[in-house]
C-alpha cells in the first residue's frame, strides 16, 4: 500500500473520532419507526417529519432520535426544545 494512502486512512480514522468537525446544514432520511416509515429532513434551520405527531408539535420521536444520533454535528439552531402544540 502506498504511504500516502496509509496517511489518508490514518487521517480519516482521526476525523471519524471527532464528529464536532462537521456541521450538518441539510439532511434527509427515511426513518423506519415501529409502525411506519417516515421522511425526516433538516433544511434551512428547521426539522420536518412526515409522521402525524410532528404536524401538531413540530417535533417528534423521530426528529429527537436523529438529533441524539448526530449530536455535535448539528448546528445550534437544530437543537429542539419541547414547544407548545401548534394551532390547528
Amino acid at each position: 500500500m502506498h504511504s500516502s494512502l496509509i496517511s489518508k486512512i490514518q487521517k480519516a480514522n482521526m476525523y471519524a473520532r471527532e464528529p464536532e468537525r462537521l456541521c450538518i446544514t441539510e439532511f434527509s432520511t427515511t426513518f423506519n419507526g415501529e409502525n411506519d416509515s417516515h421522511t425526516v429532513s433538516y433544511h434551512e434551520g428547521r426539522w420536518t417529519c412526515s409522521c402525524d405527531f410532528f404536524q401538531g408539535w413540530n417535533l417528534c420521536s423521530h426528529t429527537m432520535a436523529i438529533e441524539k444520533m448526530l449530536g455535535p454535528m448539528l448546528p445550534k439552531e437544530a437543537k429542539q426544545s419541547i414547544p407548545a402544540p401548534a394551532a390547528v
